[in-house]
């Protein structure tokens, strides 16, 4: 073997051999390409349910992307994780999948009149303001970090960052990176499968149905068909629905209500409900410094106590909250406003890592009541929500009073911990009538030929939320109605956000309608691994020399070795 690669070599023609291997290696690069996923949490495989979409696709998927440009430092990083996210895409079907970077102001194909920007808007994709820094100084920019996906005549919008914020934080990119697999799955999923479940919006009992419910039906109707649901003329809640949601009742629900929601509920029905237990508004203190939160009274006690848990006639309270804009100074013709921060306004952190709320950001609550779980062996509760490690519950009656923000909180009396707000309950549940339906109750059902059951039938799940105003949304005289989850009293000021009271709702939904397959790839983990500032500070000096002084002294070291071998070589 030895001869023959000496007699290749100290032949004239050997340089042609290697460009015919070199020739070899990257033909074979080009047409057998693979990938390699070393890292410790698969950030760079994709998940069995994204694969099979892929594999079944009957058309082209055309994935535009509208991060562009010149951006700061997160976007740009935005941009590039989801271009190596897009890559294993296409790795997985390059015949069908293609993807390009647009920027929003670019004028579309055949349309010259009309820009991407104004498609996006249409789509309900939200602009965040940014100053770029150029030749000539700052300049101004929209970013809309989204993209659309177009497969078989059909289009639907990737929000790729769920905050508000100019500067994208390292917790916040990180989250975006190991939700981008399933923004994209679920909405491909959903053009590759267009039919959308049913969904019944409960009403008769004073739920809201005006602007504040705008963003909930726009945000459910990508994915879902609402439709209301008058519980007192219905007869009974039909099992075409996937779910019930019940949001913020301000009426006393009757026995008739409630029986037809046990018995959707012990059919295999899902119930979602975002109650407020109390009467607090905010829009009470507008004319006066002061208001009272008493018991709603809303005769749901018994039946959420038998299914395990109990939403208290309480208030949760939060140093980690939302601010409010406050008279604290000038006269009663010009005051001087200051936004301070609102503890009857809780910013909640995801409790656990269940997939509903996994890489979630923080979901904002107003006048909340904490839930407590009963004794029921046969059912699982997995709280979703809770507070921060600085927080109280306050009993009712009670007193709300604008001039509590005159004077700092004393922290001695936040002293309680994850007050939990939010809980998922699975398994199989008990009716609240059962031993104790009338005749005229059975009879009731009978006639709609739905026979009374006293259990419910196994894999049950309902979400139960001590918050009416989570899922609603605020109203601006000047833009109408605005996202939930963004707070009407800090538009324009530096406290703007827009929290994930959407996702959350969405994941909820998602969960419980049991999607099979997509919404597991939530789970992914995407470790943020954080230097620790301190360490760096103590070892800088250290480092510093490793980096610098270090690869110079070796090389003089290995200077001086190759001298003193040369000396003894020709010294000899």
């Amino acid at each position: 073997m030895k001869n023959i690669v000496n007699k290749i070599f100290a032949s004239k023609y050997w340089w042609l051999l290697l460009l015919v291997i070199l020739f070899a290696v990257n033909y074979i690069a080009l047409t057998f390409h693979a990938r390699f996923d070393l890292t410790k949490e698969k950030r760079y495989t994709l998940s069995k349910a994204t694969k099979d979409l892929l594999k079944n696709l009957d058309d082209e998927v055309q994935i535009d992307v509208f991060l562009k440009g010149e951006f700061p430092a997160g976007f740009k990083k935005l941009a590039n994780s989801t271009e190596e996210f897009l890559g294993l895409l296409k790795d997985r079907n390059s015949s069908k999948v293609h993807y390009r970077f647009i920027s929003p102001q670019d004028e579309m194909p055949r349309l010259m009149n009309k820009t991407y920007e104004d498609t996006l808007i249409g789509m309900g994709a939200s602009a965040i303001n940014l100053s770029v820094q150029v030749k000539a100084g700052e300049e101004n920019k929209r970013v809309y970090p989204v993209a659309i996906i177009s497969y078989n005549g059909r289009q639907a919008l990737v929000n790729l960052y769920a905050g508000g914020r100019r500067m994208i934080t390292a917790v916040e990119m990180n989250s975006a990176e190991a939700l981008m697999e399933y923004q994209f799955a679920k909405t491909l999923d959903g053009l590759i499968n267009p039919s959308k479940p049913l969904i019944g919006y409960s009403m008769g009992n004073g739920e809201p149905t005006d602007y504040k419910t705008y963003d909930l039906q726009q945000t459910l109707q990508q994915d879902y068909q609402m439709f209301l649901l008058d519980l007192k003329k219905q007869p009974i809640i039909p099992d075409t629905f996937k779910v019930l949601l019940i949001v913020k009742p301000t009426a006393q629900f009757t026995e008739e209500e409630k029986l037809k929601i046990d018995q959707y509920i012990m059919r295999g029905g899902k119930l979602l409900c975002f109650i407020d237990n109390l009467i607090a508004e905010q829009d009470s203190l507008r004319y006066t410094p002061e208001t009272i939160a008493f018991d709603r009274d809303l005769n749901l006690t018994d039946q959420l106590f038998k299914y395990g848990v109990r939403i208290n006639t309480d208030l949760v309270m939060d140093l980690q909250c939302d601010y409010m804009p406050f008279a604290v100074g000038g006269s009663q013709d010009n005051p001087q406003f200051e936004f301070l921060k609102w503890n009857y306004y809780p910013l909640f952190e995801s409790g656990g890592n269940h997939t509903i709320n996994k890489n979630t950001g923080l979901i904002a609550g107003r006048f909340v009541n904490s839930i407590d779980t009963i004794n029921t062996p046969e059912i699982k509760k997995t709280p979703l929500l809770y507070s921060s490690a600085n927080s109280r519950a306050i009993s009712t009656p009670a007193l709300i009073s604008i001039n509590e923000n005159k004077n700092v909180p004393e922290d001695a009396k936040f002293k309680k911990k994850n007050i939990p707000v939010a809980f998922l309950l699975e398994g199989k549940f008990t009716s609240l009538y059962r031993n104790r339906a009338s005749k005229s109750q059975i009879d009731s059902l009978n006639a709609a030929g739905i026979p009374f059951r006293n259990e419910s039938i196994d894999g049950g799940k309902m979400i139960v939320v001590g918050d009416g105003d989570m899922v609603l949304n605020d109203i601006s005289p000047k833009d109408g109605p605005l996202p939930m989850g963004m707070n009407f009293y800090t538009m324009g000021s530096q406290y703007e956000y827009q929290f994930a009271n959407r996702d959350f709702l969405l994941n909820c939904m998602e969960y419980l309608v049991n999607k099979p397959g997509i919404i597991e790839t939530r789970n992914k983990d995407i470790v943020l691994r954080l230097l620790n500032s301190q360490k760096v500070k103590d070892q800088k000096t250290t480092w510093q020399f490793i980096n610098i002084a270090l690869p110079v002294l070796l090389v003089l070291l290995f200077g001086w070795v190759y001298q003193q071998v040369r000396k003894r070589k020709y010294a000899a």
